[in-house]
This record gives structure tokens, C-alpha cells and sequence, in this order.
């Protein structure tokens, strides 16, 4: 019982981290294709981990079916909403951003 709970607790933590991360993505990377990206990619496993935290104390088979559809949906969602923020920057002509060639000046 207290390993499951402490595997539960460590990947609920393990969760709430990639959230952060990902808030910290929005916040540091330079432009909107690489906040993008780290906003889909660490909310995505932050909620992944989350749900599976809480899949452990699921007390029957329709509440982790549920979990497992919200995380779903969230998936799902979020691609959507990625791809869309990504393609309307690209119409409206917001280039990738380049790191500037320190050796040719």
C-alpha cells in the first residue's frame, strides 16, 4: 500500500514538473514555433503523468476509463490547438528564429 502510494506521489510531482517546464518554455524560448513545442510537449507528459498517478487510486474501472479519455481528449486538443497557433504565425509571416553566427559577425 505505501509503495503505491509513494510511486502515486512521486508521479504526481514528476507531473506537476514537466507543467512547470512547460510554463518556463512560454516564458524563455524566443519565438512562437519553440514555445509551441515545449508547451505541447511537456503539458502532454505532465498530464500523462498525472493521469497515471491517478489511475493508481482509481477506485473502479469507470473512473480510469474517464481519466484515460480526458488525457485523451487533452491530447488530442492540444495537438490541435499547436498546430493551429504554429500555422497562424506562418500565414501572417513570423519566421523560426535563427541563433546568430557568432563567427561571421
Amino acid at each position: 500500500m505505501i509503495l503505491i502510494e509513494l510511486l502515486q506521489a512521486l508521479l504526481l510531482l514528476a507531473g506537476v514538473g514537466f507543467f512547470l517546464v512547460g510554463t518556463l518554455g512560454i516564458l524563455r524560448f524566443p519565438d512562437v514555433y519553440t514555445r509551441v513545442h515545449a508547451l505541447t510537449k511537456a503539458d502532454n507528459l505532465g498530464l500523462g503523468l498525472i493521469v497515471f498517478g491517478l489511475l493508481l487510486g482509481a477506485g473502479s474501472v469507470p473512473v480510469a476509463l474517464k481519466l484515460l479519455l480526458v488525457w485523451g481528449l487533452a491530447l488530442i486538443a492540444s495537438a490541435t490547438a499547436g498546430y493551429l497557433v504554429a500555422r497562424a504565425a506562418r500565414r501572417r509571416g513570423v519566421r523560426p528564429w535563427r541563433a546568430r553566427n557568432w563567427e561571421n559577425g
